[in-house]
């Protein structure tokens, strides 16, 4: 039976690793890279990719390093921020992308901010949903104890001692699916729980939390990209201190919007509320 799905699955090599990727549009329509966090997949943003496709844009969402099977190097520094921004960067050029409209949740909003303020020639916008700029919630935690706080769950994270996997991975997974909260679609979290649950993968993901010297350790300078911040005010790891003083970081125009009620899982659970907003932006930004 042939894929119902809307979308064109493709690998993409980079140096000796291959990497999953889904995409949507035209092969000739403006790029728009699509960046997923922790602990998702390329199609966490399956409800946003015809969306974008359906406008004409080249949406490209990736597996990213360590969650693609053949992109699953052995050493925690191999998930190093660097390493996850040229990953990012070697995407675009594998479309034949000099400038890109870039789209990031979670871990993968982390990976843009640092994009964004080291490589600012490469972006024609800036999309960042849930993840405030790494200075702005390093501030919040070290001024917040309740920001503090929420972070706790990073601090286990990045213990190398497998008490993590173990944890997560116990009671048939019980505690990681508890952490999509139940904002995402349960065939969703089967899917993800599977591709955890093979071996090496929940570790490889978790590097990411690892690699960094602290918490909130990740480089992301001042912003020049046009750029829209979405977060949902039922966040229960970034609160609004940090994501309210986000926009101090961006030097560039700026859109924020708080979205009362919604949780982190943002492209899962409000796909409709994303979709019109991220185009807006897009379409204010297109190439010239």
């Amino acid at each position: 039976m042939a894929d119902a799905t809307p979308f064109e699955r493709s690998r993409i090599t980079v140096g000796p690793h291959t990497f999953d990727a889904l995409a949507c549009g035209p092969a000739d329509g403006e790029l728009v890279l699509l960046l997923h966090g922790w602990p998702e997949f390329a199609d966490s943003f399956s409800a946003l990719l015809p969306a974008l496709g359906a406008a004409g844009y080249r949406a490209l969402a990736v597996d990213q390093r360590g969650y693609s099977p053949a992109a699953r190097p052995p050493r925690i520094a191999d998930y190093a921020v660097p390493e996850l921004v040229a990953d990012a960067l070697a995407f675009a050029d594998a479309q034949g992308a000099d400038r890109f409209h870039l789209v990031g949740h979670d871990w993968g909003g982390l990976v843009a901010w640092a994009l964004a303020g080291a490589h600012p020639e490469r972006l024609a916008s800036l999309t960042v949903l849930a993840t405030p700029h790494p200075e702005a919630l390093n501030r919040a935690a070290a001024g917040d104890p309740e920001q503090h706080h929420r972070l706790d769950y990073v601090r286990f994270f990045r213990r190398d001692d497998g008490a993590a996997e173990s944890a997560l991975l116990a009671d048939a997974a019980a505690r990681l699916r508890a952490v999509y909260g139940g904002k995402v679609p349960a065939e969703l979290i089967e899917a993800n729980v599977r591709r955890l649950s093979e071996p090496g993968a929940l570790t490889a993901t978790l590097n990411w939390y690892r690699a960094p010297e602290a918490v909130i350790s990740v480089p992301a300078g001042r912003i020049a990209a046009p750029t829209l911040f979405l977060w949902g005010s039922g966040d229960v790891a970034l609160g609004r201190r940090a994501a309210e003083s986000t926009g101090e970081w961006v030097d560039g125009p700026y859109r924020f919007e708080a979205l009362e009620g919604v949780s982190h899982w943002l492209p899962e659970e409000v796909p409709a509320l994303l979709a019109p907003t991220i185009l807006d932006h897009l379409a204010v930004n297109q190439r010239g």
